[in-house]
């Protein structure tokens, strides 16, 4: 990716059954506002709240590995945009301590904001999860066991990206 001191970044994540098979994706716009890259994991059998999460960790993880310095996250995630900017409390004690590690991620950057967009405006991040998950039926099912296993504790969490 090129190196760009600010970007825009769309996030989403999904899992198909709650839980279920889980993915999340990150689109990188430029200044320009071209597409500059798009990232994205299975995540094997998650929540869809963690999946949305996932998506937050990654984007901060990959920004962070180009240098980026301000970024403009958005989120089709109302819950999750609330519980980032503290309109909201994080109740699940394994979110929580994703919460931590996002907000730890985030206080490396000049500028961090996340904002809610309606899902019509999120379509590239969401055509991306669902891509992975699309893809992920055909995966050995014992890769899916041992993602499940790596996203259960909180603790193995940070592994994972």
């Amino acid at each position: 990716m090129k190196k760009e001191k600010k970007l825009r970044i769309f996030i989403d994540g999904g899992s198909r059954g709650n839980p279920g098979h889980g993915a999340c994706g990150a689109v990188f716009y430029g200044a320009s506002g071209a597409v500059l890259s798009e990232e994205g994991k299975y995540l094997g059998r998650c929540t869809n709240n963690f999946a949305e999460y996932s998506g937050l960790r990654l984007a901060l993880a990959s920004a962070a590995r180009i240098g980026a310095e301000e970024l403009e996250i958005f989120s089709d995630s109302e819950l999750l945009v609330k519980q980032y900017n503290g309109e909201y409390r994080v109740k699940d004690a394994a979110l929580a301590s994703m919460m931590e590690v996002i907000r730890t991620a985030a206080a490396g950057f000049k500028a961090v904001s996340l904002a809610h967009v309606p899902r019509a405006k999120n379509k590239e991040a969401d055509r991306l999860v669902n891509r992975i998950l699309d893809n992920a039926r055909h995966a050995a099912p014992a890769l899916d066991k041992t993602l499940a296993e790596e996203n259960a504790p909180a603790s193995k969490q940070a592994e994972l990206f």
